[in-house]
């Protein structure tokens, strides 16, 4: 953590001394405020980009649906609509929220689940949650 905070304040100093000689030798007369401010922007973002995916040690953003194991699915024979119900059972929604959620019938809920099961091979929702993440088959 000292070295980020270090190598931050080094790198800081040295944009400062780079603006400061730029501004008094070179670009001064021929470039606006508007272009330094912009430049600046764009370094503190990047710079913070940096920082936050270091700091937190996440350097994905997002993991995009199509990356998720369709072959798994497929394999399992898990419908569209399973599928959406397990991924509501994932997100803790119980199965009446799931119903209204789908606009289905409670008992079209239960058997979605209890297919879900059977496919996934567990006996509780916490566990086909847990075995679709193993799967990849949810993010």
């Amino acid at each position: 953590m000292k070295r980020t905070i270090l190598l931050y304040g080094l790198t800081l100093a040295i944009l400062v001394f780079l603006l400061k000689y730029l501004e008094y030798r070179l670009i001064v007369r021929d470039l606006s405020l508007e272009f330094y401010m912009g430049l600046v922007a764009v370094f503190f973002t990047a710079l913070g980009i940096w920082a936050g995916r270091k700091l937190t040690g996440n350097t994905t953003l997002f993991v995009p649906e199509r990356t998720l194991q369709r072959d798994e699915i497929k394999r399992l024979g898990i419908s569209k609509r399973e599928l959406q119900v397990l991924k509501l059972m994932a997100k803790g929604l119980s199965n009446q929220e799931i119903a209204d959620e789908l606009f289905v019938s409670l008992n079209t809920i239960k058997t979605h689940s209890s297919n879900l099961f059977a496919k996934l091979e567990v006996g509780r929702r916490t566990q086909a949650v847990q075995r679709a993440k193993e799967l990849q088959m949810i993010p």
